[in-house]
């Protein structure tokens, strides 16, 4: 599970939905004290995702814009600019890229 959640506000180009159902589920799973989403808890956590991303898709439509983008990319970002190995986002969409020293794998 993600420790910190990476700003959105200011990235070129903007956020992508995607990046920003990534970023509620990281929020949902931290809050929820959730490492794995099970059949019980995937409703609930689905519903969740959803209403965060809502909110947070409103909320960087209506901050005025930020003058210098953030220090860290999205871990799509970081993701998809490497090739090769298989990666889980845990919102049920896997991604393939290598590590430039081999296969590395993410927990």
């Amino acid at each position: 599970m993600c420790r910190n959640i990476t700003a959105l506000r200011g990235l070129e180009p903007p956020p992508t939905e995607m990046e920003i159902e990534a970023a509620a589920l990281q929020y949902v799973r931290k809050v929820g004290g959730i490492s794995s989403i099970s059949a019980a808890t995937r409703p609930a956590i689905e519903a969740a995702v959803a209403d965060i991303a809502a909110a947070t898709k409103r909320l960087l439509e209506d901050l005025p814009e930020r003058r210098v983008p953030p220090k860290n990319l999205p871990p799509l970002r970081r993701i998809h600019g490497q090739d090769g190995h298989t990666h889980d986002d845990g919102a049920g969409h896997t991604h393939t890229h290598t590590h430039p020293h081999g296969e590395h794998a993410h927990s």
